[in-house]
């Protein structure tokens, strides 16, 4: 072979390089035969049926509702049976006799100041308000998938990048083997090239590894027991509507979407009708009351008697337990003003973060595509120059480590800026 022939062939490699066609291997990316990619909407989907912490949230609100019940028991009718058998002993004349007894009684209250009726009111609202704290659990769930299926993607596509290198390293370290072979290049380029391709095939290993911890955080974030093996889909998040208003533009729109200022404004309602049940106390019950039954020794030998009335009951000394009891619902009564005002604040910080990451991750992810497409022409240039004898081992090198870092940061700004936007969405209340 003479050497101008060699030479030829050697530079196959750089020049499928140079076209963008790096030799990696297809089969190492392909996914499962017949698997469904797993979209995010389906991620979200499989969360909202199998997340644990969302039918815990919708127990909470079963039994907030239950306890409307209970607590509506009391303005409906009370009713109960009586029976009864005995034996007794007395002295003489009176000696052992049995009794015998069968009753039915009834009450129903009339009036106690709407002591029961707020109370009830109170349950209501809570329960109102454990409906919109479920909202809030289910969003959160969302959120959460909605960041672990972007992680996950943005490991994926790290994967393909350190695929990438690593075919462009092993074509680099045949390139200059054989400019070793036919004297061209120092013995130092090759050994430079081998250390380079085993650091990529380190760089991969560590990329897969990441991809197997991701997956298994989108598995948790799901509510999944079981690993699922199917492709994620490589689909764009959206950008939000409205992600360029101003602060106070959102503001507005989260403070009527959000589910937590529904929940404290229904927590608030529960407290005053709590307050108004508990000042009550001060005034009189009234209820109705009657009974029907009948005794006797025998079960053969019985007597029926009745009796109906009314029972006026008022309160007149307790040692100051209402009172205390209304200053401690006024004072949490008072305690949800400062809340409403935390809340508000927190959500004015939330929307400005999330508004501010859109807008740092939009202009990262335009600067990395400039930086990506000058990285693969500084790689094209040093090939060329490593090839006519211009350029050195540790200038290609150099441009490698450039393409790759640059492919990365462009990974990591595409779902950075898909994460900002999930965030934002949640920040005002839409799922």
């Amino acid at each position: 072979m003479t050497r101008a022939l060699a030479l030829a062939l050697l530079l196959l490699p750089a020049a499928a390089l140079a076209a963008g066609e790096p030799a990696a291997d297809p089969a190492a990316a392909a996914p499962a035969a017949g698997a469904e990619p797993l979209t995010l909407e389906r991620a979200v989907e499989i969360a909202l049926a199998h997340q644990p912490q969302r039918a815990a949230a919708r127990a909470r609100t079963r039994a907030a509702r239950a306890r409307v019940g209970q607590a509506a028991a009391g303005l409906l009718p009370q009713a109960s049976a009586t029976a009864g058998l005995g034996r007794s002993h007395a002295p003489e004349p009176v000696g052992t006799a049995n009794s015998v007894s069968l009753g039915l009684q009834a009450s129903q209250l009339l009036f106690d100041f709407g002591q029961t009726w707020n109370r009830t009111g109170a349950a209501s609202a809570s329960a109102d308000a454990a409906t919109q704290d479920e909202r809030t659990t289910l969003q959160s769930a969302v959120l959460a998938v909605r960041a672990a299926w972007f992680n996950a993607g943005a490991a994926r596509d790290l994967v393909e990048v350190a695929r990438e290198t690593l075919a462009n390293r092993e074509a680099h370290l045949a390139q200059v083997k054989g400019f070793v072979e036919v004297g061209t290049r120092p013995e130092i380029d090759l050994a430079q090239a081998r250390a380079d391709r085993a650091s990529a095939v380190v760089q991969l290993i560590g990329a897969e590894n990441d991809l197997a911890t991701a997956r298994a955080q989108l598995d948790q974030a799901m509510g999944l027991d079981a690993p699922s093996d199917a492709p994620l889909s490589a689909e764009p998040y959206p950008a939000v509507p409205g992600e360029e208003g101003t602060v106070e533009e959102l503001l507005a729109e989260a403070l009527r979407a959000r589910p937590e200022v529904a929940s404290l404004e229904r927590q608030r309602a529960a407290q005053q009708a709590t307050l108004r049940s508990v000042e009550g106390q001060y005034g009189p019950t009234l209820a109705a009351s009657g009974k029907v039954g009948e005794a006797g020794t025998a079960v053969d030998d019985l007597s029926r008697s009745w009796s109906y009335g009314l029972t006026l009951t008022w309160p007149l000394f307790e040692g100051g337990r209402t009172r205390a009891q209304v200053e401690e619902a006024r004072a949490t009564l008072d305690g949800f003003d400062a809340q409403e005002t935390t809340l508000r604040q927190q959500i004015r910080l939330e929307l400005t973060q999330a508004r501010l990451a859109v807008r740092a991750a939009r202009a990262s992810l335009e600067a990395t595509g400039e930086l990506v497409s000058s990285a693969r022409e500084r790689l094209r240039l040093a090939e060329g120059r490593y090839q006519s004898g211009l350029g050195s081992g540790i200038e290609l090198n150099d441009a490698q480590v450039a393409l790759t870092t640059a492919e990365a940061q462009e990974v990591k700004a595409r779902f950075t800026l898909a994460s900002a936007r999930a965030q934002l969405a949640t920040s005002l209340g839409r799922v």
